[in-house]
């Protein structure tokens, strides 16, 4: 099924991220995640994969196994990361042959090591151009990302807008936001993106903080701005473990019921393959 078949179904969508097992150990707990998630009936899952399509084929075995064995309705991601036009073909005929209807479309991050993205030869620079090539060769539900507080290379969120925009006329279906914390960006992004056009939905990415180290990975890993009075609760319990987990749930609780009373199309937990915290949200929902 397609996601956008759900959206006819569903005025509120509740959907989780993961990405593959990097060993045994992690996939015996990854395998418990995805059980405590799926009585949770979500609407749909996404998998995504490494750095420089590091981990691109297990992804490919994960989103299989998870729609075909599970029976779990799955986006899978592809990046445009290491992507000539004929690898695109190939890998997506592949996807495509195994039941596949979904697709997360990304630029991707530079390969390891390197600061700027570059494309490689006969292949794509900008998430859009990937977006295009695909809508013209095949019959995927496409979905592309947003980023509420603006993406880190873009000179302004009016920029970037334009940039979005360009995914929405290349053929993406919808848009999934990339984490934040103040729920007052995403607003005030949605207002500015009907402005400029952009109709479909744009579903809000969340995670929670739950330990104090991840205050300045998250920072640095999507820019996203931290409540000062969040921070500031997490570091005064950052020694008890289990205040930091109550009160990161606590808070991005209110923030989901924020989001869904003003609006918000759903929610999109990043799990980071781990369910306590996404099965307690969603259930206090």
């Amino acid at each position: 099924m397609k996601i956008t078949d759900i959206f006819l179904s569903q005025e509120k969508t509740f959907s989780f991220e993961f990405f593959p097992p990097k060993d045994e150990i992690s996939a015996v707990d990854f395998g418990i995640n995805v059980g405590r998630l799926m009585k949770l009936s979500p609407s749909f899952v996404t998998v995504t994969y490494g750095a420089g399509g590091s981990t691109q084929e297990r992804t490919f075995t994960l989103v299989d196994y998870l729609q075909n064995k599970i029976g779990l309705t799955t986006v899978a991601h592809y990046t445009c990361v290491n992507a000539t036009k004929e690898k695109v073909k190939n890998d997506l005929q592949h996807i495509a042959t195994r039941g596949i209807k979904n697709l997360m479309l990304l630029r991707g991050d530079p390969p390891k090591g390197e600061k700027k993205f570059m494309p490689v030869e006969d292949g794509f620079m900008h998430a859009s151009d990937l977006i295009s090539f695909v809508d013209e060769q095949f019959d995927f539900c496409k979905a592309a990302a947003a980023y509420v507080e603006k993406h880190p290379e873009a000179i302004s969120l009016e920029e970037d807008l334009v940039n979005v925009k360009s995914k929405v006329n290349a053929g993406a279906d919808y848009l999934i936001t990339q984490l934040f914390f103040i729920n007052e960006y995403y607003f005030d992004y949605v207002k500015l993106a009907k402005e400029e056009g952009i109709t479909c939905r744009i579903i809000p990415g969340i995670i929670p903080i739950t330990t104090f180290h991840q205050i300045e990975r998250f920072s640095k890993m999507s820019a996203a701005k931290i409540p000062a009075r969040l921070a500031a609760d997490i570091e005064a319990n950052k020694e008890n473990s289990e205040k930091c987990y109550d009160i990161g749930v606590e808070y991005t609780i209110n923030q989901c019921r924020e989001l869904l009373d003003r609006g918000a199309p759903g929610i999109h937990f990043y799990t980071l393959n781990k369910s306590r915290a996404a099965v307690e949200i969603f259930e206090s929902l």
